[in-house]
C-alpha cells in the first residue's frame, strides 16, 4: 500500500482527481478499448467529482470512452429518490460530464430478482476484463461499499443487511430517523473489488476515519471485522488522506 497525506481535504481531493485524470489520459481510451472506472458515493469523493467536472468542462479530460461501475445501491429506493445512489451520482457527477448514459452502471435497487441482478453485474464487469481503477471511500468502522463486518474475502455482488452502526450513521440523510433508512442494500463484494481491479484508490478524509485507516494499513491482514483490511491482499493500493484521517496535527 502507498499512502499520501495532505494537510487539508481539498488538497487530498485535488491530488486524487489529478491522479485519475492522468490515468485516463495516459490510457488513451477508445470505443473499442474503454477505461473502466469503479466509483463510490458519500461525502468523501464529492471534492474529486467536482474537480473532474471542472477538468471536463475545461477540455482536460473526456469521459466519452469511460465505463463506470458504482459500488452499491440501497434496496427499495427508486432512482428518483433523493437519497438513492443513482440520484447522488447523476446529481453530483454524471449530469455534468460527457459520459454516454449507456456507459454508466449502477445496481438496480428496485430489482424484483436480486440474485439475477447481482449475477448480471458481476458478469458485466468480467465482460470488460478488468476494472482499470477502482475509486473507493472508507467507512468509519472499516467497511468498503456496503461490505460490513463479517464480509468474507470471497464475497461477490450481493444483497447485504446493513448493521445498526451504518443505519445510524446514514440516518443523517433521512431526517435523522433510523426507521427511514433502508435496511438492505446491493453491494459489490470484496472479491469483486480486489480480484477484478488493476488499481484501487481510497479517498479517506476526517478524524472519524482515523480508526478505520489504521486498521486498513496496520491491522491484522484479512480481518473480517474490518473488511478494508482485505486490501492488504492487493498489489496496487493508493490511499490518499488528510492529516485528520491520518491522526496528524495540522500546522497552524
Amino acid at each position: 500500500m502507498r499512502q499520501v497525506t495532505f494537510s487539508s481535504s481539498d488538497d487530498a481531493s485535488n491530488y486524487l482527481a489529478e491522479y485519475i485524470i492522468k490515468k485516463i489520459n495516459d490510457f488513451q481510451p477508445t470505443p473499442t478499448k474503454p477505461f473502466i472506472l469503479g466509483l463510490p458515493t458519500g461525502s468523501s469523493p464529492e471534492g474529486i467529482y467536482a474537480r473532474l467536472i471542472t477538468a471536463n468542462k475545461q477540455g482536460r479530460i473526456t469521459f466519452k470512452n469511460v465505463i463506470t461501475f458504482n459500488m452499491d445501491e440501497y434496496l427499495g429506493l427508486p432512482p428518483t429518490d433523493l437519497q438513492s445512489y443513482h440520484y447522488f451520482m447523476f446529481n453530483k457527477f454524471f449530469n455534468h460530464i460527457d459520459i454516454p448514459r449507456q456507459n454508466i452502471n449502477i445496481l438496480n435497487g428496485l430489482t424484483t430478482n436480486v440474485d439475477q441482478e447481482c449475477a448480471n453485474y458481476e458478469a458485466k464487469i468480467k465482460k470488460y476484463g478488468r476494472i482499470n481503477l477502482f475509486l473507493g471511500g472508507l467507512g468509519p468502522e472499516g467497511h468498503l461499499a456496503f461490505n460490513e463486518k463479517g464480509s468474507t474475502r470471497q464475497s461477490k455482488t450481493r444483497k447485504v443487511s446493513l448493521v445498526d452502526s451504518t443505519i445510524k450513521a446514514n440516518s443523517r440523510f433521512f431526517d435523522n430517523d433510523c426507521e427511514k433508512v433502508p435496511k438492505f442494500a446491493l453491494s459489490v463484494g470484496i472479491s469483486t473489488i480486489i480480484d477484478n481491479s488493476d488499481e484501487i484508490c481510497l479517498i479517506v478524509l476526517g478524524e472519524n476515519k482515523n480508526f478505520a485507516l489504521n486498521k486498513t494499513i496496520n491491522g491484522k491482514s484479512s480481518d473480517e471485522n474490518y473488511p478494508s483490511s482485505y486490501l492488504q491482499d492487493h498489489h496496487n493500493v493508493l490511499i490518499v488522506c488528510d492529516n485528520a484521517a491520518a491522526g496528524l496535527k495540522s500546522k497552524l
